[in-house]
């Protein structure tokens, strides 16, 4: 006569310890570079940013003096890092919305329940990724557009006053715009509605502010392509000028607190709500 099989007691646990951060960290890393889009992605848009700053340096006449000053948007035209914004906050918002529509948000939830922690996981996984694709397209930018303004003898070296505010300025433009897209995926939840939200906030409203008022320069100083105009450039505002202008210290001050807010929104709605 045979024993009957050993049954673990009611009172065993179910599962296993709790997932630790680190982790999360590596889940969601693994989840980022299994889209087989995202590398293409990021590689396509580096490289438009660097074509952009290529066109701008050979095409800007200024240059033709053998002027010695900086010429910052040769190094990092609007055209390229307006694109930059726009891709890091879309492919940021689809690190979220996409769990979203396939419904894998509801395993990452039963699998960790803190869903604040899976939240903030995605945020330093896509804060470190685009950090590093906003430092190769930003050093990348001043090195093809210096070399370009070097044959017209209009290149100036990394140490030329204003050339590093303006490199680090862009290379974190890519991650503060990636985590207010992850932010605002969070808030709404929907493709469509969170990209639009991101190109109309990041990239149409600043449009619609002049600064010839006091009112609309401070709105419009508050928004992230403002911040990022303002600290590109090296040279001071006219004191005698009409404008109000930006700061350098309240420019960085936006960079700090848009993606800081939305994330922590973005935070507080996932525990505020059902998944």
């Amino acid at each position: 006569m045979t024993a009957p099989p050993s049954v673990p007691p009611a009172t065993a646990p179910l599962t296993g310890p709790p997932a630790r951060f680190r982790d999360l960290l590596a889940s969601e890393w693994i989840k980022m570079r299994s889209l087989r889009s995202t590398p293409w992605t990021i590689a396509l848009t580096v490289l438009f940013v660097l074509g952009s700053a290529a066109v701008a340096a050979m095409t800007d006449g200024a240059a033709d003096s053998g002027s010695t000053e900086f010429l910052p948007f040769d190094a990092y035209p609007p055209a390229g890092y307006w694109t930059l914004m726009l891709v890091a906050s879309c492919v940021g918002a689809l690190t979220v919305v996409s769990e979203y529509s396939s419904g894998l948000i509801r395993t990452s939830t039963v699998a960790v329940p803190a869903r604040g922690t899976v939240v903030l996981a995605k945020a330093a996984v896509t804060a470190a990724l685009w950090t590093a694709v906003g430092t190769i397209a930003s050093t990348g930018s001043f090195l093809v557009s210096q070399a370009v303004l070097s044959a017209r003898h209009a290149g100036v070296p990394l140490t030329h006053p204003g050339v590093l505010r303006a490199l680090v300025a862009s290379a974190l433009l890519a991650p503060v715009c990636a985590l207010v897209g992850l932010g605002l995926g969070v808030l709404l939840r929907h493709a469509a509605a969170t990209m639009v939200t991101s190109v109309f906030v990041l990239l149409m409203l600043p449009t619609m502010f002049s600064e010839s008022h006091r009112w609309s320069a401070d709105l419009k100083h508050a928004l992230v392509s403002s911040a990022w105009q303002r600290l590109v450039e090296p040279w001071e505002p006219d004191p005698h000028s009409l404008a109000y202008t930006a700061t350098v210290p309240g420019s960085w001050l936006v960079y700090v607190l848009w993606p800081l807010v939305t994330v922590a929104l973005a935070v507080f709605a996932v525990r505020r709500r059902d998944v």
